[in-house]
């Protein structure tokens, strides 16, 4: 480990940080109507002002970690709780069991229903770190009230809002790989600020882990499987069924790190690395770097239209893990992938002039024109959590 290399890396990180939450906070705060716009262009400008609950329950969250991490700042905690406002006035459909609206409009009228329970997860994560800095007893019971919720509802518990699953059951049913992926970070979170509650947590977090592996982690196919049967058989025949998203694979990988850390689950650690390892494999374009979208697992055409598109969130994911685990297990390999994922990142990414990162870059790395930095499904989450995590990784491995 080049001590030197690692401490230029992390004020690097620190300086990314900064422009990144100064973007978000210069320009996608709503001072009128609370909550967050997350449809920026490349210098912040707003070009649609429907506002995405996933972002308004991660925005929350970011900032709130932002205080947990660094201690608390005015800006911070004020932003962080005018996304849990938003979402606790105009995000919550009472009438449906109090599951969540997908997209509302800049005042908060309801645009948009999915059957998916994600907003649901990033209103738990956002309460429940907001606890975590304030106490505040009332995030705490909405969070654990949505984690539950989040749980029934993907354990048998008929959806309130009556939308039936994506596709007709009698002909297919099946399981999709970020349902348990995403619940076990969000017990992640409530494990750290609510030990009091540590047992109940611990358990549905070891059942994500089991349902991971029993049905979706394939050997046999060197891949982590999106969509399989109900129990676990591939169903290959099909694109969604040899659908691989390699970044997803390696979200799941720290998520399972992190689970692995706190048991003192080394074999877990091991499992881990062999996803990460399969991933990068199937991912890492070999021509123009950086990760692909989407691969199918015997190699035939994806369906998806972006399949060979470079995102910013793999990439987030992708340092995030490799860091995660060079610190776990001294392989160097992984800090090499670290590296040479922040090269790309640096060269493709980040965007010093204005602050944040491009969001989608065609296969050659160049963004999309126009270029945005923000929308429905990006705004101040993914980047910023993976500085602030990097910033600590490497915090640990230089007191070392």
């Amino acid at each position: 480990m080049d001590r030197t290399k690692l401490q230029q890396t992390q004020t690097w990180v620190r300086e990314e940080l900064d422009r990144s939450i100064n973007f978000w906070l210069k320009n996608g705060m709503d001072k009128v109507h609370g909550g967050v716009y997350t449809c920026l262009d490349r210098k912040g400008e707003i070009y649609s002002t429907d506002k995405s609950v996933w972002m308004q329950g991660r925005c929350g969250w970011i900032f709130a970690k932002l205080c947990a991490t660094y201690g608390v700042k005015d800006e911070w905690l004020e932003a962080s709780k005018s996304c849990l406002d938003f979402m606790e006035k105009y995000c919550i459909n009472r009438q449906a069991g109090d599951r969540m609206y997908f997209t509302v409009t800049e005042d908060g009228k309801p645009l948009r229903q999915r059957r998916y329970c994600f907003s649901e997860a990033f209103y738990a994560l956002a309460n429940a770190e907001y606890y975590g800095v304030t106490g505040d007893k009332v995030c705490l019971e909405r969070a654990r009230k949505a984690c539950q919720l989040y749980w029934d509802l993907n354990h048998g518990m008929p959806d309130p809002t009556g939308l039936g699953p994506k596709t007709i059951p009698e002909t297919r049913s099946g399981r999709s790989f970020g349902i348990p992926m995403i619940l076990l970070n969000v017990i992640g979170v409530l494990l750290n600020v609510d030990p009091e509650h540590a047992g109940e947590y611990e358990e549905k977090a070891q059942t994500c882990v089991d349902e991971i592996f029993q049905y979706h982690v394939k050997p046999e196919l060197k891949c982590v499987l999106e969509n399989v049967d109900v129990d676990g058989t591939p169903r290959l025949y099909y694109t969604e069924g040899r659908t691989v998203n390699p970044g997803h694979d390696i979200e799941g990988v720290w998520f399972l790190l992190e689970h692995a850390r706190r048991t003192g689950d080394k074999e877990l650690v091991k499992k881990a690395a062999q996803i990460f390892d399969w991933a990068i494999e199937a991912g890492w374009d070999k021509e123009y770097g950086g990760l692909l979208y989407f691969t199918d697992c015997l190699k035939k055409p994806p369906e998806a239209y972006e399949h060979d598109m470079k995102l910013w969130w793999p990439h987030n994911e992708i340092l995030i893990a490799s860091m995660m685990l060079y610190r776990d297990t001294n392989d160097e390999q992984y800090l090499d992938w670290f590296y040479k994922t922040l090269d790309y990142a640096k060269e493709h990414f980040s965007d010093p002039e204005y602050g944040e990162w491009y969001g989608y870059l065609r296969r050659d790395g160049l963004p999309t024109m126009p270029s945005t930095k923000g929308s429905t499904f990006k705004g101040p989450f993914h980047l910023p959590r993976c500085l602030i995590m990097v910033d600590t990784m490497i915090s640990e491995l230089l007191a070392r």
